[in-house]
This record gives C-alpha cells, structure tokens and sequence, in this order.
C-alpha cells in the first residue's frame, strides 16, 4: 500500500474531505454549495451538452456498422443469459435512490410547477421532469462509459482502469500517462463522495422508516447514527472475504422487494389512473426528452433557475459520479454481447423501468394531491425523507410494506458500499481483479467516514452539493474516453450479421 501512490494520494483527498466534513460539516457544505453554485452558473451549458452527446453517441453506435462489434474476442458468447443480464442491469440501477425519491421527487417539483401551470399541467410537467432525469440521459453516461471499459478491457486487452483507454489510443508518453494517472485518481475521488452520500440518504430512509413502524417522533441524530452504526458492521464483515455471489443474491432480493411493492401500489390504488398517467408520460417523454436535453433555462427567473442547479444539472454530475463504478459492473456482466445489445439492454430497459416506477408511485401522489384532503404536499416540504412511508401508510398492511422499505434500502446500502469498495480498490491497485481486504477495509472505512460527513450535514440539498462537487471535474474525464472509443471503433472491420 505504502508503494502505490494512487492509492495514498486518493485515500489522502477522500480522508482529508472526511476528516473536514466531521470537524466542520457546515463548512464543508457551503465551500461545496458555493463552488457548485459558480461552476452550475457558467458551465450548465456544458454539462447538459456534455449529457446529451453521450446519449447521441449511444444511438449512432446502435444503428451504426460498429453495433455488431462484439465486447471480446469475435467468438466469446455472453456468460449471462439475456434475462438474467437484464435482471443484473435492474439490479445495478434499482437503488435506494429510486426508493427514497419514487414519490417525493415528481411531489417537489410539482410544488414548483403549480406556480407556473395550472395543477393537472403541473403534475405533467414534474413527472416528465422526473423521467427525464432518471432515464435516457443518466443510463446512457452510464452505458457510454461502460462500454467503454468492456470494449478495451475485453478486446484490446487493457487493465479495467478508467486511464486505460487514453495509455491505448494515445500512447504512453509523459503527458499521456500523466493524464490517465489523474484520470483514474478523478474516477476515484468521484465515486466515493457520491456513494457517501448515497449512504445518507438510505440511512435517512431506514431511520424515516423505524420512527414509522415504532411509533416513534423526534428522535433526532441518536437513532440515525444508530442505524449507521449498524450499517458499518454489516458491510465491513463481507469486505474480509469473498462474497460476490452473496452480494448478488442480497441486490436482488432488494429489488424484487422493491418491485413487489411497485405492483401493490398499482393493484391497490387507482390502477386506471395510474396506467392512464404512465401511458401519458411515456408519450411527453418519448416527444420531449432530446429537446430538453440541450435545455439550460437562461431566459427564466431566479427561482427556476436554482431549480434547474439543484436538480437536473446535479442528477447529470451525480450520474457522472456513479459512471466509473456503474461502468465497470456493467462491463464486467456483459463481455460477449454485442455493442447493440449492450446499448439497447443498457440504455432502454432501466429507462423503461423508471417511466413506471415513477409513474406509480408519482401517480399515488397526484391522485391524493389532485383528488383527495391526503396533505403529502406538506410531508414533502417538511420531511422529504418520510414521504415514502407517508404514502404507504395510506394503503393496506402498511406495516408489512413500510418494513420491505427499510429492509430494501439497508440491503441496497450494504450491496453498494460493498461493491464500491471492490471497484475502488481494483482502480487504486492497477486494475487488480482482486484487490486485498486491507485496501477494501481503507476503502471501506473512507467510505463510511464520507457517509458520516453527509449524515451530519443533515440536508439532503447538502449532499446533492458534496457530491456534485466530487464529480465535477470527471465531466472533461468522460469526454476523453468517448473520443478514445471512437478513435479506437475506427479500425474495426464491418462486421456483418
């Protein structure tokens, strides 16, 4: 350890942000509310430009002569079969994201909106805004980026590290090196901030969900760090040991229990309003989604345009952030698939997924804001957190169903931290497939340590700045590799199918 320098040099930044965050939350989060807030205002341009090109770059590659190049040698056969892939792409984009905002994402923006349009165009606007940033452009940065580390690392040989593919394009000379060795520092430091604060908001979540089931009110920060406590213990054990399969069969029980309570909301709700408002927003989505993807919102007022910072252009840098560590589970369960395949299962799927995710549980919130007394809306501006339970409470056997929640988040933050302090430890030892358990336990205790940070700061708006702080400067990263892939597509023969 004490011989790799990246692997100091990102334990140092990540620690030392850590070790900040905890000595001085508040001041953590304006230094990144600030920079954030500068960088939004001159480069929200760039970022949505940067968003839509790699969802552009993902059609082209599909429909074009390069969509039958195979991710390996051009006899390899794909190890998964087609629907336990797809089941594994759920796995990778069913977070506890989805789970915490499935309704209190598309009820936020709705509360924006509502000044703007009449109610019933409010609540189309904020689904088809909710769509928008959980579909085609968030799953593409992911699949352009994966495909990416699977089309080098598979067929051209290179270590599964982001730096890679520019060592392979553009050679090994000072400048190069030097780039890919910060490239792969970037990709680190990106990762973790944001899987730190994908811990606060699951932590959040279950705590949200204890208070729910018990009864309980006001219990603060004890039972939050409580909760994170526990969460500590139970993902630093499987880090001392090889348990991948383990880990995989836990993401999946997390999201069946997610799409079992999905398919109860839409059979004992409103199920015609429900399908009538996911048909709706599959037709605006599919009608606006590439021209809002070049939108910035320069010519309306203040107020929309701190929204526009606070959402889209966090979730397109929160996605960036995810990339590196999406791509590679990504790439790693589709080696002999074909970039087609990869694009389409990649891309399309997740994305489908999310329209009737968010159609259902966004839809239950229309139904009770626009049909009924049920006050969500001020749930959503006091406890966003809560918002989830609060729906659930209205339905049959809302013990049972607020339980899967809480157990459903707690395993997709174990799978995750897991998982991510695999990745990070393959990055920060020169792609080693199996990195040892003392660099996945220094990964692992960073990572809690940047979860404490964003569980102190106790502002969701907090976290989202964090981690858009941390994922900025992969944003030039990405662009980078896209044109390493292109370069490299250009010397492949047609291949004909």
């Amino acid at each position: 350890m004490l011989r790799n320098p990246l692997l100091l040099t990102a334990l140092l930044i990540t620690g030392a942000i850590a070790v900040w965050g905890i000595v001085d939350t508040a001041g953590l989060a304006e230094f990144a509310n600030t920079l954030v807030s500068i960088q939004f205002t001159s480069r929200a341009w760039f970022i949505m430009l940067t968003a839509s090109v790699m969802l552009i770059c993902c059609v082209v590659l599909a429909l074009s002569r390069y969509g039958n190049v195979k991710l390996g040698a051009d006899d390899d056969e794909p190890e998964f079969s087609t629907i336990s892939w797809l089941t594994m792409l759920f796995a990778a984009g069913m977070g506890v994201g989805l789970l915490y905002w499935g309704t209190a994402e598309p009820m936020t923006h709705f509360l924006i909106a509502s000044d703007y349009f009449i109610p019933s165009e409010a609540a189309n606007n904020a689904l088809f805004v909710t769509n928008f940033h959980w579909g085609l452009h968030a799953w593409a940065i992911y699949a352009l980026t994966g495909l990416v580390i699977a089309y080098f690392s598979f067929r051209k040989g290179t270590p599964v590290l982001v730096g890679a593919p520019l060592l392979k394009v553009f050679g090994r000379g000072p400048v190069v090196r030097t780039v890919a060795w910060i490239s792969n520092l970037l990709a680190i430091v990106a990762i973790a901030i944001g899987l730190g604060g994908s811990v606060a908001m699951g932590v959040f979540q279950v705590k949200e969900g204890v208070d729910a089931l018990l009864g309980l009110q006001g219990t603060g920060l004890g039972l939050t760090l409580g909760i994170f406590a526990v969460l500590c213990v139970a993902y630093i054990l499987p880090l001392t040991v090889d348990l991948s399969s383990g880990m995989a069969m836990l993401s999946n029980a997390a999201m069946a229990t997610a799409v079992a309570l999905m398919v109860f909301l839409l059979l004992f709700g409103p199920t015609h309003y429900l399908m009538g408002g996911i048909l709706q927003a599959t037709g605006d989505y599919i009608n606006e989604v590439l021209p809002h993807g070049f939108r910035t919102f320069t010519f309306m007022d203040d107020r929309v345009g701190d929204w526009f910072q606070s959402w889209t252009l966090t979730y397109m840098v929160w996605w960036l952030a995810w990339a590196p560590f999406v791509g590679v589970f990504i790439a790693r369960i589709s080696r002999g698939r074909t970039i087609r395949e990869f694009v389409c299962g990649v891309v399309l799927v997740p994305t489908i997924f999310s329209i009737f995710w968010f159609g259902i549980f966004g839809g239950v919130g229309f139904y009770a804001v626009l049909n009924t007394e049920i006050p969500i809306l001020d749930v959503v501006q006091n406890n966003v957190s809560a918002v989830t339970y609060f729906v659930l409470g209205h339905f049959p056997l809302p013990s049972l169903t607020i339980a899967a929640v809480v157990v459903a988040a707690f395993l997709f933050i174990v799978t995750s931290v897991v998982s991510a302090a695999f990745v990070l430890g393959m990055f920060s030892t020169g792609g080693d497939l199996n990195p040892g358990v003392k660099v996945k336990l220094s990964w692992g205790v960073v990572l809690g340590a940047l979860g404490l940070v964003m569980i102190l700061s106790d502002s969701i708006d907090a976290v989202k700045s964090i981690i858009a702080l941390g994922a900025l400067p992969f944003v030039f990263i990405v662009l980078l590799l896209v044109v390493c892939l292109l370069k490299a597509l250009k010397s492949e023969p047609a291949v004909q199918k």
